[in-house]
């Protein structure tokens, strides 16, 4: 697929909203040297192309008592129940972020439990009931690396680009 790198002003607002989400426009007009207004139709555009997907405030687990972070690979007893365990799962508050995957596992999970006694409960009374032939289990120490995706070099598909100059 061909890909359009997004100009130089594109890459500054978003270095410098992915820096600080509640950065005001007007700072970032200030530090782009253009009006707000054209920062508020660059940050209309770049979310309707579907580069920015929202903002939102970061809680850390830790903090809120959930002390233990596990990284879940499932295989399913039936893989094609793989929407149904996938709607399950979207019931457990503690699952946040759920991937269908090649290689070893039907489906891996990031997950966050108050303890290891929290995370084995959660595993036995609400993992296993969803039809797994089995599951393995990691646990994260510390995330050592933990950042967004740098700005500089990111581009964005021709075709996303093409239909929006199409709307104008």
């Amino acid at each position: 697929m061909a890909h359009r790198s997004l100009d130089h002003l594109d890459k500054k607002i978003l270095r410098l909203i992915a820096e600080d989400a509640r950065i005001p426009f007007l700072e970032v007009a200030r530090a782009c040297n253009v009006s707000g207004a054209a920062i508020h139709q660059r940050i209309q555009k770049l979310t309707n192309l579907g580069v920015l997907k929202g903002s939102q405030f970061i809680i850390d687990p830790e903090r809120i008592g959930y002390e233990t972070c596990a990284f879940i690979g499932l295989n399913l007893k039936n893989p094609e129940k793989f929407d149904d365990v996938v709607e399950a799962l979207r019931r457990i508050p503690e699952v946040v972020e759920c991937h269908y995957t090649t290689g070893e596992y039907d489906l891996f999970l990031k997950m966050y439990a108050y303890n290891n006694h929290h995370l084995m409960a959660i595993i036995h009374d609400k993992l296993m009931p969803l039809g797994l032939s089995r599951s393995e289990s990691s646990i994260s120490y510390n995330a050592v690396i933990d950042r967004a995706l740098p700005i500089d070099g990111m581009k964005v598909a021709d075709s996303v680009l093409e239909e929006d100059e199409e709307e104008e």
